[in-house]
């Protein structure tokens, strides 16, 4: 019998205040040296906090880089300047940090830790960086971080927009799975049950206790990080990533300003659970619920980016097959934007 082996993180601090404690963890795992890639903008108290915890347990730092540019040959430079006294890498904030600050630790084979400062998609703890190359969006393989570390009253602080972006990363995995079971019986694709099962259950977790507050965003972290690990458990992006994956990736190619991640999937995770037949209804309970669908109203998109967008979709991955493989599915996709009402309210035009 074949045996599975996988990296999962080792330490995982998901509290109130530990940004203060990033620098004991390193400690802790014997860290003296860290390169620290941090976001574009972040909290000047955020930075001043972990500065403070680095230096109070002896971590000395290479540099402290802002990182605006989320790309591989960004990512390349800073590889070639990782010194080699250094012992791991920090990244702190939003997502563009977090994917570089990954991947440099993946070619340096460096500990990485991830520390972000909102939950608005599950890039934080998954083995891809999402970086762009010679100006396109790829996923590039990268390891799981050796190191989670969440404060809880950080993430709850986060903007709104972030939150929501979280929420409709989340909900996605609903037409995630439903899309991984189809190309099982349509094209004999192997499923990972138990990697599906976790996937399935990370969903439910939140959704049966939505809230904003420090309870909210520990069930919102665990539950995205356990989707990173449900990725690595079958190595691929099949428990997190579907049909409203390829819509989202085919809008940041045809928009003229593509919206956040998480907000884009999340209307593609409504318009495709109703080309699967799939908790519709759930899910649009879920975004009432959470104000999901008043965030989309306050800065509608457009129409006819979204009608070429899901034409795009079925082409954006080879042999991926999903309900927008069907034959009729892109039409029918298109041909809902006009029919549901709470689609409609998504757009300006």
């Amino acid at each position: 019998m074949l045996k599975t082996q996988i990296a999962i993180p080792s330490l995982v601090r998901v509290k109130v205040g530990a940004l203060d404690r990033l620098g004991l963890y390193l400690k802790r795992n014997g860290h003296h040296r860290a390169m620290v890639l941090v976001s574009h903008g972040m909290v000047p108290a955020y930075i001043e906090r972990v500065r403070a915890s680095l230096a109070e347990h002896g971590i000395a730092c290479d540099s402290w880089v802002e990182v605006e540019d989320a790309s591989f040959e960004k990512a390349a430079e800073l590889f070639q300047s990782v010194r080699k006294e250094t012992t791991a890498v920090i990244g702190l904030g939003g997502g563009k940090a977090l994917d570089v600050a990954k991947y440099v630790a993946f070619l340096a084979r460096l500990p990485y830790y991830a520390t972000p400062t909102s939950l608005s998609n599950d890039g934080f703890c998954s083995p891809q960086s999402s970086l762009t190359m010679q100006g396109r969006r790829k996923s590039l393989a990268a390891a799981l971080p050796f190191g989670v570390v969440v404060d809880l009253e950080v993430c709850k602080d986060a903007p709104k927009s972030l939150w929501m972006s979280g929420v409709g990363d989340l909900t996605s995995k609903i037409t995630a799975i439903f899309d991984w079971k189809l190309a099982f019986h349509a094209v004999g694709e192997p499923v990972d049950d138990f990697a599906a099962l976790l996937s399935d259950a990370t969903v439910y977790q939140y959704m049966g206790q939505p809230s904003f507050d420090v309870q909210g965003a520990r069930l919102l972290s665990t539950s995205l990080m356990f989707n990173g690990i449900a990725m690595e458990i079958c190595g691929s992006s099949r428990p997190a990533s579907g049909s409203e994956h390829l819509i989202s990736h085919a809008l940041d190619s045809v928009s003229q300003r593509p919206r956040l991640h998480g907000l884009q999937v999340g209307v593609a995770t409504y318009l495709m659970s109703l080309v699967q037949q799939n908790q519709s209804a759930r899910i649009d309970r879920l975004f009432e619920e959470t104000g999901f669908w008043e965030m989309i109203r306050s800065d509608r998109f457009s129409r006819g980016e979204w009608a070429e967008a899901i034409r795009l979709a079925p082409t954006i991955k080879d042999d991926f097959y999903t309900a927008l493989s069907q034959s009729g599915a892109v039409d029918r996709a298109i041909s809902l934007l006009d029919e549901v009402r709470r689609l409609k309210d998504c757009f300006a035009d």
